[in-house]
């Protein structure tokens, strides 16, 4: 290996678009070592529903921020970048290659851009638009953010209360729209070359049925009992971040009688496909990246030409 920095490699793509797949052929072929990028992996307990690596996989090709955290607390943007960039260095220090592989885009964009000093959460403010959202819909307090800060709003989705809510909180606590705050914020590079992947070339037929097989396949796993062990713990709550994860919180409402399990998981199926599409608009706004398409075949040889072009790496 020459004296060039190792690069940083983001293995980035939709859910069902067989990133952990990749990701563990290039651990155990080349010289790299995977970093979860997934919001709902950090918990521990929450293992079928957010498809994660099997012990055995896990045994031939580690992972790091799985199993981080419990379900009852919170873990944010800033906590991922602040846990990344301390095991991005120690796999450098090791002489490897750290390869971030998940589907939590925001987790991409704070590590690679650093994330805006936010002002801190203001619970007054916070219930009385919980208030309003409970009256009017969290449709109708989009419409709101679109006036006070259309910039917010455009990258917000209307079934994405979390963000609205803390969008409109941030105007409502400082005067000043998040997007401003934002705006004022610095990229903290990370060192070394970065190679961006993004397995995007897939058509939307075709993702949808893996979509679909995938979600059936968890629930033949136990996905739905998975979910009544979580719930008859007594300490978490629906409203809970970790609850909230996409198949979660749709079989949560199941078991509170909202419908039937048919239903649930055709909601969930639908709630995964918008996921899904949210995380395609994000993919091809990037800059940098590099398209392929994730069930063709080659792959593992186009990426490793890529970093050893970014690094001018020799095996």
């Amino acid at each position: 290996m020459s004296e060039s920095p190792l690069p940083t490699v983001f293995l980035m793509g939709p859910t069902a678009s067989g990133k952990t797949d990749l990701a563990v052929q290039l651990a155990e072929t080349r010289n790299c070592e995977i970093i979860s990028v997934d919001s709902a992996m950090v918990y521990r307990g929450m293992d079928i529903g957010t498809a994660k690596p099997t012990a055995d996989v896990l045994q031939r090709a580690p992972h790091r921020l799985i199993d981080i955290r419990d379900p009852t607390e919170s873990y944010s943007a800033g906590d991922f970048r602040r846990d990344a960039v301390t095991q991005i260095a120690a796999i450098k220090e090791a002489g490897k290659v750290p390869l971030l592989t998940g589907g939590t885009m925001m987790y991409f964009h704070s590590l690679e851009y650093g994330l805006a000093e936010l002002p801190p959460a203001t619970p007054d403010i916070r219930e009385g638009i919980e208030h309003r959202a409970a009256r009017t819909g969290w449709e109708a307090m989009h419409a709101e953010l679109a006036r006070v800060d259309p910039v917010s709003a455009s990258r917000i989705h209307p079934n994405d209360p979390q963000r609205i809510q803390r969008a409109l909180e941030v105007f409502y606590a400082s005067g000043d729209t998040m997007s401003d705050w934002i705006g004022r914020q610095r990229p903290s590079p990370i060192p070394g070359p970065l190679v961006k992947i993004a397995l995007a070339d897939i058509d939307r037929p075709r993702l949808h049925e893996r979509i679909e097989r995938r979600f059936a396949a968890m629930m033949a796993a136990g996905f739905a009992d998975e979910v009544a062990r979580l719930r008859a713990r007594g300490d978490l709550r629906a409203d809970m971040a970790s609850m909230k994860a996409v198949g979660y919180r749709q079989l949560w409402a199941v078991l509170d009688g909202e419908c039937g399990m048919e239903e649930g998981v055709r909601r969930g199926i639908v709630a995964t496909r918008r996921l899904a599409k949210r995380q395609y608009t994000w993919l091809r706004a990037q800059i940098n990246a590099i398209s392929l398409d994730p069930l063709e075949s080659g792959n593992l040889a186009r990426i490793t030409a890529l970093i050893r072009d970014a690094s001018k790496f020799v095996e």
